[in-house]
């Protein structure tokens, strides 16, 4: 194999995971911001996008010029289309922690300091997965990547049961503070689930890099 050639997948990759980092942070900090009410935390998130945009756009630009130069086939193929596919995916991310820590901020400013346990729940599963997800993918690790899309049915159950919770609390009692309340709360939760579809696409990536079939929509069995 070309030294250069090789040199440069382990630029991408490098890239990939770097970019996966500061998602991570991001995330992290986005989830915190809403159990901790914190609004600095929640601009901060806010405030770093556009770094993970740009590391997208270098990524993206890189497994480009690998595709255009180099024509690579076989595994070495399968891995740039998973970077490709696992950016659009991380910049997503980190649009939902942004959009969790935007609802945060306007939470932080209401009366009620509790936070749904389901909620709460809800943001430590899908953290879980992502970098569940992440790791799998460093490394190449398909049986894990196969873990993560397992326990997405987790999610889907945990945000239901926050959606059915603030249904429940606005029992017409609630008045309009209540409710702005209960609605930033259910967007928040769709949000976090949001993520866990995200990391299970990660997932999928992997399982598509390592072993050379695609379980999206479940079109070959793994």
């Amino acid at each position: 194999m070309d030294p250069r050639f090789q040199k440069e997948l382990e630029q991408l990759k490098v890239k990939v995971l770097q970019m996966a980092a500061y998602t991570e942070r991001a995330l992290d900090k986005a989830m915190a911001s809403i159990v901790n009410r914190d609004p600095e935390l929640a601009r901060q998130v806010i405030d770093s996008d556009r770094e993970i945009n740009a590391m997208e756009c270098e990524a993206d630009n890189l497994s480009l010029r690998l595709l255009a130069l180099d024509q690579p086939v076989a595994m070495d193929l399968r891995f740039i289309v998973s970077c490709m596919r696992m950016v659009v995916d991380l910049e997503r991310v980190g649009d939902e922690a942004v959009n969790v820590a935007e609802q945060s901020v306007m939470l932080s400013q209401t009366a009620d300091e509790t936070v749904l346990p389901d909620l709460a729940a809800l943001g430590q599963q899908v953290f879980g997965m992502f970098r569940m997800a992440v790791q799998a993918f460093r490394d190449q690790d398909a049986e894990m990547a196969r873990q993560v899309c397992a326990s997405d049915n987790t999610a889907d159950d945990l945000n239901m049961k926050v959606l059915k919770a603030c249904m429940d609390a606005e029992d017409g009692t609630g008045g309009v503070t209540g409710l702005d309340r209960a609605i930033r709360t259910v967007m928040v939760s769709r949000s976090m689930e949001r993520v866990g579809d995200l990391a299970t696409n990660i997932a999928e990536a992997t399982i598509f890099w390592v072993k050379g079939v695609s379980i999206k929509h479940h079109c070959q069995p793994f």
